[in-house]
């Protein structure tokens, strides 16, 4: 293929891929991946390529996306539109620590005062920089996919907040952690989000030294009183089936904060690197 024309194959596809998702038509990753990717030869794509498509079919449906959707589905799920950096205020609402108890939350977490953490969607650094409190002689890593919430933590650095808060740009499929290097990754109302669960659970995953924790935070989909869109909330069931599809273990629930669960998953000791 003549590579002028690869960059405006590749638009092209990503903006008919939205038109069709949006008005309710399933669409093929394969027709995607094989305009963006590999060569229009009329074949199947081979090698990585390949690979990836054949690996995003297996793990997601695509139909008519609701409200508050995408018209992407995982293990019956469907993922849930995004809160962009615009809804950044809510995140430092001063009532948020009475309604969901943010310090309980804190508190609960198995933290050393060396550990190294991931606050995954980290946002604003709300909960970036409490625990780096906690860990005074380690180190918070702040991943978000937004460059918009990464310049107010360094922002906010900048004005005194704790120092060992580290911003990482993350992408859709990877939060760009090192390999087994993290004691523990916090996901506080996040993950339902996430456009690829699959691939970014695997690479959490993987991020975690074996025995480390991974802590999940999620509205609690069972409970009707909790007023929260029920694409932006989670069941204790579908969490675990989640995680558990990536390597991760169940470890525990607490049910000590008034709206979410805490979900608790470990990275088996003794083993490899996680597919």
């Amino acid at each position: 293929m003549n590579e002028r024309f690869r960059p405006r194959l590749r638009t092209f596809a990503r903006r008919l891929h939205k038109v069709l998702m949006y008005r309710g038509f399933t669409f093929s990753l394969i027709f995607v991946s094989s305009v963006s990717g590999c060569e229009l030869s009329g074949g199947e794509p081979t090698g990585e390529a390949g690979a990836a498509v054949a690996a995003a079919s297996e793990y997601y449906e695509f139909g008519a996306a609701s409200r508050d959707g995408i018209g992407k589905f995982y293990m019956g799920r469907e993922i849930s539109q995004v809160m962009g950096h615009p809804g950044a205020g809510w995140l430092e609402r001063p009532n948020r620590e009475g309604e969901e108890r943010t310090d309980l939350l804190v508190e609960n977490l198995p933290l050393e005062p060396d550990s190294v953490v991931a606050d995954i969607g980290a946002g604003t650094g709300y909960f970036s920089f409490r625990i780096a409190r906690r860990v005074p002689y380690g180190q918070v890593l702040a991943v978000d996919i937004q460059q918009q919430m990464l310049d107010i933590i360094e922002s906010r650095k900048s004005d005194g907040a704790p120092g060992n808060v580290e911003t990482v740009l993350g992408t859709e499929r990877d939060p760009g952690l090192p390999e087994a290097a993290v004691d523990l990754i916090l996901l506080v109302d996040a993950y339902h989000e996430f456009s690829y669960p699959r691939e970014m659970a695997e690479a959490m995953a993987r991020a975690l030294r074996p025995g480390g924790w991974l802590v999940l935070i999620e509205y609690r989909a069972e409970d009707p009183s909790v007023a929260i869109k029920p694409l932006h909330k989670m069941s204790a069931a579908q969490a675990i089936a989640e995680m558990g599809a990536a390597g991760l273990e169940w470890y525990r629930t607490g049910d000590f904060l008034p709206q979410q669960h805490f979900l608790v998953f470990r990275r088996p000791i003794g083993t490899g690197v996680v597919k």
